[in-house]
């Protein structure tokens, strides 16, 4: 049932008659087993992934590494909650290595980005320090490489 998983997470508008197919399973089967990773949570939602590099929307993204102090008893479970609650968050991994979360957030600009981070982020009891790269360009994101016309592995040139 991997498989369903798979082609799923690189396309999750597929038809299940496609999906089907390409796992080799029956459509009933298929739509009995998507049906039960949504009950079971394994697929939590499904989103749809925005180029906003071709809209007139402005948007900055963010990652930070944040060294934060585990709590007793939580670790750093009840930190990672209190940050990923805040809407501007669009991700937070605990991690291995130099520092202890990875939050990504989204801004309408650098100011904001900022902002947060210095009123909302570095203010909790339990961050110790933070340090903020700004996400200058994405070349790929979620398996799809970006600035590539489809059907084409050629990179666009604009003049």
């Amino acid at each position: 049932m991997d498989e369903i998983l798979e082609i799923l997470e690189k396309d999750g508008r597929r038809p299940t008659a496609e999906i089907a197919a390409l796992a080799g399973r029956s459509e009933a089967e298929t739509a009995a087993a998507i049906a039960a990773y949504e009950a079971d949570g394994v697929i939590t939602g499904y989103a749809a992934l925005v180029n906003w590099e071709k809209t007139d929307s402005e948007r900055v993204t963010a990652l930070i590494e944040v060294k934060v102090t585990p709590q007793r008893d939580r670790g750093f479970d009840q930190v990672a909650k209190r940050i990923y609650g805040y809407p501007e968050v669009k991700a937070c991994y605990l991690m291995s290595g130099g520092f202890d979360l990875t939050v990504v957030i989204e801004g309408r600009s650098m100011k904001e980005v900022a902002l947060f981070v210095a009123e909302k982020l570095a203010t909790i009891d339990s961050v110790n320090s933070t340090a903020t790269h700004f996400i200058l360009k994405k070349y790929k994101d979620n398996g799809v490489v970006f600035g590539l016309r489809r059907n084409d592995d050629r990179e666009q040139v604009l003049l």
